[in-house]
């Protein structure tokens, strides 16, 4: 299999942001260098190359590429293009209340494209209770801190008591009850980060 490369520029940038959304995808679409290689028809070397932003492929390969997680070349070099700074002014950040279980979730970092974290600010109300069945993404790694009021976080059965200014950090391997015991507001911040494979 011959693979064309053309030359990194010398600031390199548009190639580090094609390379980290490539590994985004990939990552996203839950598939190991090799599986890609089969689906694409490149290499799993250039694959690695490219990802580690050691090279530039041609528009021949970002064709193969795109065609492998059925996307048009356009968007691919889009997304690749976008700026990788995003500011979201307070008003604009999204919210969202559920009046029935006291939970209000504020988006401070909502995902975005190339990026494997996002940040949420939690409130639950006195005595509410938030229960996950199981993870939307298995191994979804969480970092909470509370910031004011007390939280008891039950994982797998096992439960935490947390106080203001306390911090856990977690995978998520199944049922999770989030729990405000105290007679204040609880408020948290808690970033998400999607696994790697």
């Amino acid at each position: 299999m011959r693979e064309e490369f053309s030359e990194l520029n010398e600031e390199g940038q548009f190639e580090r942001q094609l390379a980290e959304r490539l590994a985004a995808l990939r990552t996203a679409a839950g598939w190991s260098l090799d599986e890609l290689a089969l689906k694409s028809g490149v290499s799993r070397a250039t694959l690695s190359r490219l990802e580690r932003a050691e090279t530039s492929p041609t528009a021949t390969l970002l064709s193969r590429l795109a065609r492998a997680y059925g996307l048009p070349l356009s968007r691919l070099l889009a997304e690749a293009e976008a700026l990788p700074v995003r500011l979201l002014r307070a008003a604009d950040q999204p919210r969202w209340h559920d009046v029935q279980s006291g939970f209000e979730r504020l988006m401070r970092c909502p995902p975005l494209a190339g990026f494997a974290t996002e940040v949420i600010e939690g409130r639950l109300a006195p005595g509410a209770e938030l229960a996950y069945d199981e993870p939307t993404v298995a191994r979804l790694e969480h970092h909470l801190c509370l910031i004011e009021g007390q939280l008891r976080l039950t994982l797998q059965g096992q439960v935490f008591e947390l106080g203001a200014g306390d911090s856990i950090s977690f995978r998520c391997l199944g049922r999770s009850v989030f729990t405000n015991p105290g007679a204040e507001p609880a408020r948290y911040l808690l970033a998400m980060t999607v696994p790697s494979l």
